[in-house]
């Protein structure tokens, strides 16, 4: 498979050596009897992209991975941490998500699965919502599905403003977003605003000027949704080139309800990711392999809108990185897990459990153009979930089973199951 871009931009990426031999303080804390270890560094275990390492260890320094191996030849160190013979993972890296909102939209999730159809308009009740809500009441939202996430061994989550459509509400957005990540995208053009219904090249006006100079403040990235019913080919590429010459890097919404130029516009403009990737043709599939955009699936959205799966064994095939996210927003993909999304990768997608493992973590941070996270090897950040289960398998086997048991985030254990 396609490990995506080695190289980051993002100040956070480790520069440490990913060797198994680093030197380790005995202050560090070695986590043992790892049954099955994902340390997703081909050079390491059984050689696979997933570099599974059987009876495991992982030695954390600090906010660092410093040494993995084999438990019988881990380093002594103050602190050790028995595993008891569960598996470790990467934490998941959730690289869509669209968490600043209030209220829901249970009435049109009900409706669709009663056999109506769904169309991109619905994220106009949301927006009302949230221009309503106050900035305690959206924070508060926030940290609770980022808490939710969390339980299930999600330690990086990228998310986005999208839901406010004006420069006050989309700038407050991404400030309130700012404070609870570090992975923050501003998605003015999510829809042409209520208030532009009549007038949609005001809109991209006011989203390529005051709009974005008021949010790129708080925003590493710039996303659109090119779709019928929201932003055309040469609108998005307006948007999204805009984005860009204040600093801002591409990411895009592309082909999720119909063929359009949304991949190729990705491809073109060198965005970190294209999203959705549904329906596609031979020329966007060979596009994305032929580039260091990763193809972002998001399974939740077709299981909660029964649109069509998108065709992962044709990108892997074709040498593309994919990365495998929760898309968690109110309208099409209401989820903040991203153990189901891997279960609906596997069933539905033609994924096996290895890659839809590989993308919700590796590829999910080449994604995000991270090298620090998505992995653990010496230098990686210390994040990482231990399941009820000796393998990693068992996530895709066991579908709807709670198996995180605990979670570390940058070496601190931040979750632990009861019983654990």
């Amino acid at each position: 498979m396609n490990t995506g871009p080695a190289a980051t931009n993002n100040p956070a990426a480790s520069s440490a050596p990913s060797s198994a031999n680093s030197a380790v303080a005995t202050t560090a804390t070695a986590i043992v009897n790892i049954a099955s270890l994902v340390t997703n560094d081909p050079s390491l275990g059984d050689g696979t992209p997933l570099g599974l390492i059987q009876d495991a260890a992982v030695v954390i320094d600090g906010d660092r991975v410093v040494w993995v191996g084999e438990s019988s030849k881990a380093p002594a160190t103050d602190n050790r941490v028995d595993a008891g013979g569960r598996a470790v993972i990467p934490g998941f890296v959730d690289s869509h998500s669209h968490l600043v909102f209030a209220g829901d939209r249970t009435a049109e999730f009900n409706a669709r699965m009663s056999g109506q159809a769904y169309a991109a308009g619905g994220i106009r009740t949301t927006v009302a919502a949230t221009r309503a809500a106050s900035d305690e009441a959206l924070s508060a939202n926030v940290a609770r599905y980022l808490g939710e996430a969390l339980r299930q061994g999600t330690t990086t989550i990228e998310t986005k403003s999208g839901y406010g459509l004006t420069v006050e509400d989309e700038a407050r957005a991404l400030r309130i977003a700012a404070e609870h990540t570090d992975e923050v995208t501003y998605l003015g053009a999510h829809i042409v605003s209520p208030d532009h219904a009549d007038d949609p090249a005001a809109y991209v006006a006011l989203v390529t000027g005051e709009m974005l100079d008021a949010c790129a403040p708080y925003a590493r990235w710039i996303d659109v949704f090119c779709e019928k019913g929201a932003f055309d080919g040469d609108q998005a590429r307006a948007i999204l080139t805009a984005g860009k010459a204040k600093g801002l890097h591409p990411r895009i919404h592309a082909n999720q309800l119909s063929y359009g130029p949304g991949v190729q516009l990705a491809v073109e403009l060198d965005a970190a990711s294209a999203d959705h990737c549904t329906h596609l043709t031979d020329e966007d599939v060979d596009a994305l392999a032929h580039s260091s955009t990763v193809a972002t699936l998001l399974p939740g959205a077709e299981f909660s809108t029964r649109a069509p799966w998108p065709d992962a064994r044709r990108l892997l095939d074709a040498g593309v990185t994919v990365a495998l996210s929760t898309d968690c927003n109110p309208g099409s993909s209401f989820t903040s897990s991203v153990p189901f999304c891997i279960a609906l990768a596997v069933r539905d997608m033609g994924m096996t459990p290895d890659e839809a493992l590989w993308s919700a973590t590796a590829g999910g941070a080449a994604a995000l153009r991270r090298t620090d996270v998505g992995r653990l090897t010496a230098g990686a950040r210390a994040d990482l979930s231990l399941l009820d289960a000796p393998s990693h398998v068992h996530l895709a086997y066991r579908p709807g089973v709670p198996l995180v048991t605990e979670v570390w985030r940058a070496g601190v254990r931040q979750y632990a199951g009861s019983g654990h």
